[in-house]
């Protein structure tokens, strides 16, 4: 059974896909009422699966006639897109990019669902036994070793692997 965040989360996903120019305009409140949740239960959904990691913007206008304004980051054709992941990553990352990172590669199907799976699995801070810097910095290393050999089917690569 799907969790109620999994329900807001695509009735979201279907407005951005049904919209002119993959923006959607919602009211909190409004959305709560209609899935009979809390406020705070949109806030929740919106922050953590509709994140820059993802290939969401989100902005938010609070108060009396407040809104939120989800955008779909539309991914270049020549995946010039990929080189900013790379380069965003950095001598260390957090699981919680990684995984939005790793969800956003399969979003724009650079991986199947048990590819990101798997790779999930792997850069899990269970899986990395490590201090957390050392767990961070590898789970670096092992990202862009992806990206650079998502970037090389592409045509393109990283200038130092």
């Amino acid at each position: 059974m799907r969790s109620i965040s999994d329900v807001i989360e695509a009735h979201l996903k279907r407005l951005i896909d049904t919209s002119e120019g993959g923006v959607a305009e919602v009211q909190r409140v409004q959305l709560a009422e209609t899935f009979r949740c809390v406020p705070s239960q949109i806030n929740y959904v919106i922050q953590t699966r509709f994140t820059v990691e993802r290939g969401y913007l989100v902005e938010s206008k609070r108060g009396g006639g407040g809104y939120i304004r989800i955008q779909r980051l539309f991914v270049d054709p020549d995946n010039a897109w990929l080189m900013e992941l790379y380069e965003e990553i950095g001598e260390g990352i957090t699981q919680t990019a990684s995984e939005g990172m790793i969800y956003r590669l399969q979003e724009a199907g650079k991986l199947t669902l048990r590819e990101a799976e798997l790779l999930s699995a792997l850069i899990h801070r269970q899986t990395l036994a490590l201090e957390v810097n050392d767990r961070d910095r590898l789970r670096a290393r092992m990202m862009k070793r992806v990206i650079a050999i998502l970037l090389k089917e592409a045509g393109g690569e990283p200038r130092a692997l």
